[in-house]
């Protein structure tokens, strides 16, 4: 069994992991958002639960919105949704006009009904962490390089500087997802 670094900051390549170490909520829960469309009232949902039964709420609760590929939409700033085709390439539209989003409708929560609050500065106000995945974020700025005939690398770097603000680059989700686990997270794929 291979140990979990600690002190994570210390890693050889430069990732500071040590975000892991500040969860000491009794109720831990980890979600892989999957289905865009769905995943932020799920995890807002989960937060109400705790609150409405037992009168918990952060830090005595604690969420991760663990995004890779597809919840890339999610993590991106209204100005990566400017620059580039995002509403158009993950299949986002706005929801006023119905044609591909030129910013990011997740951002304030602020839909009617059961999607009130269920939004990225909502649930960060909440203690919801949001990551990204910075294996994902290379094959995202790879498809958005081709879309709009730029170098990778070049992309790579804007999406990685114009995430939302509060978002964390892990090395793998798939890692992060392992370590959390070992933290006493649960695991829902939404």
């Amino acid at each position: 069994m291979l140990p979990v670094v600690a002190d994570a900051a210390q890693s050889p390549q430069g990732w500071d992991l040590s975000f892991v170490e500040k969860f000491n909520g009794k109720h831990k829960q980890v979600f892989d958002l999957m289905d865009k469309d769905l995943a932020l009232i799920v995890i807002k949902n989960w937060l109400d639960a705790w609150e409405e039964v037992y009168g918990l709420k952060h830090p005595e609760v604690n969420a991760i919105a663990a995004i890779a590929g597809k919840g890339f939409a999610i993590n991106a700033s209204d100005e990566l949704y400017a620059k580039f085709p995002i509403g158009q390439l993950y299949s986002v539209n706005d929801p006023a006009t119905g044609q591909p989003a030129t910013k990011n409708p997740w951002i304030a929560g602020d839909r009617p009904g059961a999607m009130a609050g269920a939004g990225v500065r909502p649930l960060q106000a909440r203690g919801v962490i949001f990551w990204m995945c910075n294996k994902a974020l290379n094959n995202v700025s790879g498809r958005i390089a081709a879309a709009v005939q730029r170098p990778q690398p070049e992309v790579y770097q804007e999406l990685r500087a114009g995430l939302n603000p509060g978002v964390i680059v892990v090395p793998a989700h798939t890692m992060l997802v392992g370590i959390v686990q070992e933290k006493g997270f649960t695991y829902e794929v939404v």
